[in-house]
């Protein structure tokens, strides 16, 4: 459509007022909004409208075993296997570089970061932020967190921040901890152990949508299945496996 020109005879006050909209209304219909951050884990995704919204925080809850680490190790090995340069805070000190490479992570887009106290990974995570990695995780571990829950003012400055540069933030914890500042959140819940000839092959989880755009949800879930690489025959060994791997 070409631009239609401005009377000439409009006063000077109003004709500025006018070229100002016009482009306020360009430049709005220029502004599109980023795609979301595939996870390449289905269930996920499918809750999420397609991945890891980005500019956002996204907070998933879940308790030991239930495969939340593997959801962590999956989105870095999506994420920088299409070339994103990636971080991952890891208070847990859950990451074992081998496992993450083998599960697909290049390591040499992912900075791992190793803070000791909660404040120092808030910290870490606002840095990095401001510093404009478009895909960061924060891993809480398991409870007790070091240095306790956090204050509602540091998760909303980190909402902030991840808006700002248009960020993925993907904040893992094993219970609700951003409080507010949370565009999603996600529970991994149900952990159910299945064998084969008593031999432990994996656990069945369930993904529940709690939270999505400030708005409650009514029960979205979608099952999480995931494999041991190797079956496993006792119990005693079965409590030592850290990852899972993610099937569907």
């Amino acid at each position: 459509m070409l631009p239609v020109a401005l009377p000439e005879s409009l006063p000077a006050s109003l004709r500025e007022h006018l070229q100002t909209a016009r482009e306020l209304r360009r430049r709005s219909a220029e502004t599109v909004s980023p795609p979301p951050f595939p996870t390449s884990v289905g269930p996920l995704d499918r809750l999420l409208a397609g991945g890891l919204p980005r500019g956002q925080l996204v907070e998933l809850v879940g308790r030991r075993s239930c495969g939340r680490f593997s959801i962590v190790l999956s989105t870095l090995a999506a994420a920088t296997g299409a070339a994103e340069t990636s971080a991952l805070v890891d208070l847990g000190d859950s990451f074992d570089p081998q496992a993450a490479e083998s599960a697909g992570t290049v390591l040499e887009r992912l900075l791992w970061v190793r803070p000791n106290r909660l404040k120092e990974a808030l910290i870490s995570t606002e840095m990095l932020l401001s510093t404009g990695f478009p895909m960061i995780v924060l891993d809480l571990g398991h409870p007790p967190i070091p240095g306790g829950r956090g204050i509602e003012a540091s998760w909303l400055r980190l909402a902030r921040a991840a808006a700002d540069r248009s960020s993925a933030l993907l904040v893992s914890s094993p219970y609700r901890v951003s409080g507010t500042a949370a565009a999603a959140v996600v529970k991994a819940t149900s952990v159910r152990p299945f064998w084969r000839r008593r031999l432990l092959m994996g656990c069945r989880s369930k993904l529940l949508l709690e939270k999505i755009n400030g708005q409650g949800t009514n029960g979205v879930a979608e099952p999480l299945r995931l494999s041991v690489d190797t079956p496993i025959r006792t119990p005693e060994r079965a409590c030592s496996v850290r990852r899972m791997c993610i099937d569907g």
